[in-house]
């Protein structure tokens, strides 16, 4: 299991009394870009998220530290010496989890539907030449960032994340 979550200089230094901690469980670590490759139709990973209360008192009443989620952010960054990364993008959620509670983010949109026909990914198509001219490679390799935002009931903003590591390739064997 991967888990990355915020830096403890973000733990300590946020003024929230509870932080947010982001892992997952990774299903797929290869996609193939071939239209309906076996294997690709689950998703990614799945995310558990975690309020852990900094402080905890047994004699407060901790109902105001309970966490609201609104939104998820995606980001890229490649493992694989390129640069050339999809759009970033964020999408609203509504999650509501306890304070000192666990919960999950099943089925997270990873790409936009047209991601693929763009940048790093369309060069591994055949038309295109199949390999990355980046790196030469007919593989593309990156980490899906997962950012996760929100607030407390009391209205401190509260953040966590998660990587997602990935090859992307095309006729090479179905997701797995």
């Amino acid at each position: 299991m991967l888990s990355l979550s915020c830096s403890s200089n973000e733990l300590t230094d946020s003024a929230a009394p509870v932080a947010i901690i982001l892992s997952n469980e990774q299903t797929l670590d290869r996609i193939d870009l071939l239209p309906g490759a076996a294997g690709c139709a689950s998703n990614i990973a799945e995310v558990t998220i975690r309020s852990i209360l900094k402080d905890p008192d047994p004699n407060v009443d901790q109902k105001f530290n309970d966490v609201r989620l609104r939104q998820y952010r995606i980001t890229y960054r490649r493992t694989d010496g390129g640069t050339l990364i999809p759009q970033p993008f964020t999408q609203t959620i509504d999650m509501f989890i306890g304070a000192g509670s666990t919960g999950g983010l099943g089925g997270f949109r990873a790409f936009q539907p047209e991601a693929i026909n763009q940048a790093p990914f369309a060069a591994l198509l055949p038309q295109n030449g199949g390999r990355d001219p980046e790196t030469g490679r007919t593989t593309v390799s990156m980490d899906v960032m997962l950012e996760v935002f929100g607030e407390t009931l009391a209205g401190s903003n509260v953040s966590g994340s998660t990587a997602v590591p990935l090859t992307f390739c095309y006729d090479c064997g179905g997701c797995s």
